[in-house]
């Protein structure tokens, strides 16, 4: 074989793996980008709250006390997280309910053969607190923009600690039209897109759901989120007329001549100005449980409130709502939020908070501020 023929053979071999090689790249990249799509990322959903919190430190082992339903996420199936973006399904043509069954709206119906089943699991997922008014963002990777956004929030009385998300459980509170990804705010990797949500008459924690129905293909995302609503009305506003002014003259009626009878006694138990405040288990599992404290006003209004908890065993609050939390050597004091310190006469409130360690009764007392 001449020189010529073996050189024209050895640059046919080498144009053919340059090129299979270019087209792996190719393939390579445009997988790449499509893979790359989107999530809530405000409030969080389930699985992108865990990589957040514990993206560098997700072996830590306190993850299992302090966030033990991402500990068991990561448990089950790290790449829940890893792929946090990708709670999809494909060709739904919008008969979501009928692709999705009950009790598996968190992992669209059990997608990508099971990977993200575990976020349908009831439980102490963190939660994010809101106002009954709030602001939910999205995050597109890929700027794919929306043919809509529907956006749910769980009806008053369900569960998210011991029940299953399922479709009659959901009240649609905000809808978007279809928005193309140049009408998103720019972000570094993606756009993003910010929606108003009003959820009224909704107490403690509850669930967001948001479909995504993404506009470059029939790709419809499932997101879940958990929020903690606040406890109870909002603070009564002060009126904005001046108090009467008190007359300059005394008065000419002679003052009222005080009762022979005397006052009439409370009852055992009845607080008599200050504050109560009782304590319940609400919720415990293997390493943590959640608490709540009724806190009720005496026979006086009250403008604020604090109540002390010292735990036996060295439990430790790791997240609450619905109160200001601080801790002095073993005692937890919590204050009342901005919207709950102001109690009438006899009135309640609660607030509720996750804890660490055996589910025990602390020693409870609480004063009027």
């Amino acid at each position: 074989m001449s020189f010529a023929v073996r050189l024209r053979k050895s640059w046919l071999l080498w144009s053919l793996v340059v090129g299979a090689t270019t087209v792996l790249l190719l393939t390579t990249a445009l997988a790449k980008v499509a893979s790359a799509h989107g999530a809530v990322i405000d409030p969080p959903t389930r699985n992108y709250g865990c990589l957040e919190r514990w993206r560098n430190n997700h072996m830590a082992p306190e993850m299992r006390t302090e966030d033990p339903m991402c500990y068991e996420a990561y448990r089950v199936n790290p790449n829940a997280m890893w792929n946090w973006n990708a709670v999809f399904r494909e060709n739904v043509r919008g008969n979501h309910q009928a692709a999705i069954p009950d009790g598996t709206l968190c992992s669209a119906g059990n997608t990508d053969g099971g990977r993200y089943d575990f976020l349908d699991t009831p439980g102490p997922w963190i939660a994010k607190p809101v106002n009954n008014s709030f602001t939910l963002r999205l995050f597109d990777q890929a700027s794919h923009g929306a043919d809509y956004i529907w956006v749910y929030v769980t009806k008053q009385g369900f569960d998210p600690l011991t029940q299953r998300l399922r479709w009659s459980d959901l009240e649609r509170v905000a809808v978007v039209g279809n928005t193309p990804a140049s009408q998103w705010r720019r972000e570094v990797d993606g756009v993003s897109i910010d929606i108003p949500v009003n959820a009224p008459g909704r107490t403690g924690r509850h669930m967001v759901y948001t479909i995504w129905q993404a506009s470059h293909m029939d790709q419809s995302y499932y997101l879940c989120s958990d929020v903690i609503f606040p406890g109870g009305s909002e603070p009564t506003v002060p009126p904005t007329t001046p108090p009467t002014v008190p007359p300059t003259t005394p008065p000419t009626t002679p003052p009222t001549v005080p009762p022979t009878t005397p006052p009439t006694t409370p009852s055992p138990g009845q607080p008599v100005g200050g504050c109560v405040a009782s304590y319940r288990i609400t919720a415990s599992w293997s390493g943590g449980f959640q608490g709540e404290v009724t806190v009720t006003a005496g026979n006086v209004a009250l403008n604020g409130w604090a109540v002390n908890m010292t735990f036996p065993d060295g439990q430790r609050i790791t997240q609450a709502w619905n109160a200001e939390i601080s801790v002095e050597g073993s005692t937890v004091t919590a204050r009342n939020a901005s919207y709950n310190g102001q109690l009438s006469a006899g009135a309640s409130t609660t607030f509720g908070f996750l804890a660490s360690g055996s589910a025990g009764t602390p020693a409870v007392s609480c004063r009027a501020l």
